[in-house]
């Protein structure tokens, strides 16, 4: 590719060495020697601001000699010019990030081309005769060292016993007389990776166990032991991250002090806030819902977070994380303390609300077509896709949208039962599965209300149980959206455990006006 700097055009000389031109006249139709070849628009960045400044000089220079000053559209007109010709170069900009990009996927592609020659040839010197154990060494090698740096310092024993069966020396005389076992030394690797990965590759792992093919096994262990070096990377940066943390708290909180100091009622909307949290738990229970997740076994988690309990200032903060998830727009007294998480929670309220919709739909369908149906995975995961992109207008046209959720769902259960050789429903059934369908639409949908109430009750476990723990007993009706229920609750439980942590002082304060010596029970509010 030609260098910008080479395709631009010289100077004229004269311009250059003088600093002005002529001075310049009016405008008019121009004469015949004029109409030669003009000075050479600007095509760098640098030129463009040196002809802007020749612009201006000679705009002085002409006031100067009282003779007519460049117009401003003639002055755009010149700038419009030179900037046109700056065209060409955002066309080379363009043309570098195509093949920038053609070059990253061709570079892959090689990569890609590479290990398979690698592999390939690692299976040709295995399968000669006699073998051809170079390559083996150097992926044992390498193999061997991976594993060393996945040990922590503690783990000495398990440090001399990795480098006693992958000693290299020895290995390097058992490939020169012919007798590395490669098969063996596989089986081994895969021992010490299944003591040292992490869980989530605890399947990974179980699979290389199935395979017989010692380049295949190979191939699948330097892939894994590649997870299982970002494991550790991860894990490494993660015990990094209380330091931090706890640095970004304290400053949080020392920032919102200097503003506290600066402005003594900064902290009225929070107090209000909390009132009226302590309030909701003093009223009388309006939950219907109360009794339905009722064990006779013993008291399951839901109850322990329902139970009326003496006020404590946990059980009072949780309440009110609940409220901000029903606050009112047009209520202009957000908490101040919450204010830099208005735009999460917002975001979290209208998750809750999909999953709300979500599960009444599925709770209203698994109704008609029964459990034959909703046994199936596949098919509620199909349910699930259909009903999420029909509901992404429901908040603007929930009619609409919930029409289109009740045909495509009836649709896809009269398929299913046709495709199982099961009964079909019938047509009151069809018509009464569309009808209570269309009805979520409504806010005071029975179904919608109770689902509403259920989600709100396993949030609260979720901030005073933890998210797993809460998941172990769901209420009824939310079983089947339990993965989006367990990204909500994490999501939510850690919004709000951060803030409690920043602003934790401040709410003490406010509790201990707001609950009596009676009731108080001796809770700090920074242990949810």
């Amino acid at each position: 590719m030609p260098d910008v700097k080479d395709s631009v055009p010289p100077k004229n000389s004269g311009v250059a060495e003088t600093g002005s031109r002529e001075p310049l006249k009016k405008p008019g139709p121009p004469r015949k020697e004029d109409s030669g070849p003009q000075d050479p628009a600007p095509q760098t960045v640098t030129e463009v601001s040196k002809t802007d400044n020749k612009v201006e000089t000679n705009h002085d220079t002409c006031a100067e000699e009282k003779t007519l000053p460049l117009s401003r559209s003639s002055e755009e007109e010149a700038k419009g010019a030179a900037f046109s010709r700056l065209r060409p170069l955002v066309k080379i900009g363009k043309k570098k990030e195509e093949l920038r990009q053609r070059n990253s996927r061709l570079e892959g592609k090689v990569k890609e081309t590479m290990h398979n020659d690698f592999w390939d040839h690692l299976k040709e010197q295995l399968s000669a005769t006699p073998p051809d154990f170079s390559c083996a060494l150097e992926l044992l090698k390498e193999i061997r060292e991976i594993l060393l740096s996945l040990l922590l310092p503690r783990q000495n024993r398990l440090r001399t016993e990795i480098e006693e069966a992958l000693d290299m020396n020895f290995l390097q005389q058992e490939a020169e007389r012919g007798a590395l076992n490669v098969a063996y030394l596989s089986k081994y690797i895969l021992n010490v990776m299944t003591l040292l990965c992490a869980p989530v590759r605890d399947e990974a792992v179980q699979k290389l166990e199935n395979i017989t093919d010692s380049v295949r096994l190979l191939r699948g262990i330097f892939q894994v032991l590649g997870l299982m070096k970002m494991d550790m990377v991860n894990y490494t940066i993660q015990s990094l991250q209380p330091q931090p943390q706890e640095h970004s708290i304290q400053y949080e909180r020392a920032v919102f002090q200097e503003l506290l100091n600066e402005q003594p009622s900064l902290l009225n909307h929070t107090t209000k806030w909390l009132t009226q949290a302590a309030a909701d738990l003093t009223a009388p229970p309006t939950c219907p819902d109360a009794s339905d997740s009722a064990n006779a076994a013993g008291p399951s988690p839901n109850e322990a977070a329902n139970n009326q309990e003496p006020l404590n200032p946990a059980m009072v903060l949780s309440q009110g994380f609940l409220n901000l998830l029903l606050w009112d727009p047009a209520n202009e007294e957000f908490p101040e303390t919450l204010l830099t998480d208005r735009t999460r929670l917002q975001e979290l309220e209208s998750q809750l609300h999909q999953l709300t919709i979500l599960a009444s739909v599925l709770l209203v369908a698994s109704s008609f077509s029964g459990s034959v149906l909703f046994g199936s995975p596949q098919f509620v995961d199909k349910l699930k896709r259909i009903t999420k992109s029909l509901l992404e207008e429901f908040n603007s046209r929930p009619e609409e949208a919930m029409q289109s959720v009740s045909e495509q769902v009836s649709q896809e259960i009269h398929q299913s039962l046709k495709t199982m050789g099961l009964a079909a429903l019938s047509s009151d059934s069809t018509t009464s599965l569309i009808g209570q369908l269309q009805n979520i639409a409504k806010k005071e949908n029975c179904v919608r209300s109770v689902i509403d109430q259920r989600i709100h009750l396993f949030l609260k476990c979720c901030l005073v149980l933890g998210v797993q723990r809460s998941l172990l007993d769901l209420p009824g009706g939310l079983t089947l959206i339990e993965a989006e229920l367990a990204e909500l609750g994490q999501k939510f439980v850690s919004l709000t455990h951060h803030n409690q942590q920043v602003f934790g002082p401040y709410y003490t304060d406010i509790l201990k006006n707001l609950i009596s010596p009676a009731q108080a029970v001796k809770t700090k509010v920074e242990s949810l």
